[in-house]
């Protein structure tokens, strides 16, 4: 009968014991670098498609000599600036094209205009960086170089 009444002495519960907390598993470097390269796969493509649709109404407009507004200079500029930060490698470079990117959208809007010398230079600057990139040679990071 004491045994009943001892508080020190446990009875048998009803419920299984629960098994213990698995921790999480820390991230590795190797997840980061492939959070890293899928985020500059993304930010390449949005970037290179902004500038491709922004190129068409300046392209449209250098053939054509219509006017058009300053929308399709944000989308190119914004477009310029993702690109160069997911593309270029080297710092200095990629921080002064994209401050040089945020620069001229800034201007556009600024002025709110859109003149017809404007239409060329940013045709002919596009016509040339690509012109560089298609003949640039790429690093091989399988090549051990």
């Amino acid at each position: 009968m004491t045994s009943e009444l001892d508080p020190q002495k446990s009875t048998p519960s009803s419920t299984p014991p629960s098994p213990p907390m698995r921790q999480p598993r820390p991230p590795s470097e190797e997840d980061d670098d492939k959070e890293n390269l899928q985020m500059r796969v993304a930010m390449k493509m949005i970037g290179s498609a902004m500038v491709f649709i922004g190129f068409l109404q300046v392209f449209l407009a250098a053939q054509t000599g219509a006017e058009i507004t300053v929308f399709p200079m944000f989308i190119y500029f914004g477009g310029m600036a993702l690109w160069a930060h997911s593309s270029i490698e080297n710092s200095t470079t990629r921080y002064l094209v994209i401050a040089f990117s945020l620069l001229c959208g800034l201007a556009f809007f600024h002025f709110g205009e859109v003149l017809f010398w404007h239409i060329y230079v940013i045709y002919w600057g596009t016509v040339l960086m690509v012109v560089y990139f298609m003949f640039k040679t790429q690093k091989n990071p399988t090549s051990g170089q």
